[in-house]
């Protein structure tokens, strides 16, 4: 069964002090494009959340946020004293300073090396990294979930639509053989009118050949055969290919290649119309299939 690509996803854990929340959010893209929201401190899980992005998801446009908040005392900054001391003995060896400046705590802290992060990058990853991939799995899962839910849905707005141009093929191919009938009527009835009055005679050999040519013009079986057959391929897609989207989306212009040709070789206005109600229908697969993995 065919999957969409628009879903959500989320997943929330509390441990050590530490409260996760992870979100996914998933919307339709031709290819794979990951887009991955961290905090600094474990900024250098990145490559492995898309690995698994990437593995657990065909394609679109990902995005992938993790939230920490963190209760407990380490999470606060370690000032570095001897830093701080060292800014402050150097500012107070410019003489007069004082007259003009006064020293701010607030905005020495802000000075480079005071404050410092209470673990580095390295600890953090070891510290949060598996509570952060099992919550990175469930939301994917959450996702997966909703996106196979919408998958049905677009199955089922999918295959109403093929219905809806297999009807109308149907009349197409009632109506082809009457078209040459009507063409042999018509070409009859315009030459006895015309020469009528000039008391003139047309070989009946010359109408049939002229007959036979357009017979052979207006001929759409092979093109009907072909469009029955994608129509075939197209369901059969949405039944068996999890990932589809892209072939889904081939059929779809080769569906539109043969409606366009059957349109202009018949040369009828039956089957124009019943051609306006089958690419109508073309047109929105192509639209719908845009969403699908």
């Amino acid at each position: 069964m065919i999957v969409s690509m628009t879903g959500f996803g989320d997943a929330t854990a509390e441990r050590g002090g530490t409260h996760y929340a992870v979100e996914i959010r998933s919307l339709n893209n031709r290819f794979f494009k990951p887009i991955i929201k961290l905090p600094d401190a474990v900024s250098g899980l990145e490559p492995e959340i898309e690995s698994i992005l990437r593995e657990k998801l065909g394609r679109g446009s990902i995005t992938f946020i993790l939230k920490m908040r963190m209760d407990s005392a380490e999470a606060a900054y370690h000032i570095n004293t001897q830093a701080l001391k060292s800014y402050v003995e150097q500012l107070q060896t410019i003489k007069g300073l004082e007259k003009y400046v006064t020293i701010d705590l607030a905005s020495l802290v802000q000075l480079p090396g005071v404050c410092q992060e209470p673990r580095d990058e390295g600890d953090e990853i070891q510290r949060h990294g598996p509570v952060i991939r099992e919550l990175a799995v469930k939301a994917i899962d959450k996702l997966d979930a909703m996106r196979r839910r919408e998958g049905e849905n677009l199955f089922t707005e999918l295959l109403r639509h093929v219905r809806l141009i297999a009807e109308n093929l149907k009349e197409i191919s009632k109506r082809a053989p009457m078209v040459v009938e009507d063409y042999h009527r018509r070409l009859s009835l315009r030459i006895s009118q015309l020469l009528a009055s000039a008391e003139l005679k047309v070989n009946e050999a010359d109408v049939v050949k002229e007959v036979a040519v357009f017979a052979e013009r207006a001929d759409i079986a092979e093109e009907i055969q072909r469009l029955t057959s994608h129509l075939d391929a197209f369901e059969q897609s949405c039944r068996t290919g999890e990932h589809a989207g892209r072939k889904l989306d081939f059929i779809a212009q080769e569906m539109l290649r043969e409606a366009n040709t059957i349109g202009s070789k018949a040369n009828d206005a039956p089957i124009a119309r019943h051609i306006v109600e089958i690419k109508g229908a073309i047109d929105r697969l192509k639209e719908q299939v845009q969403n699908v993995e």
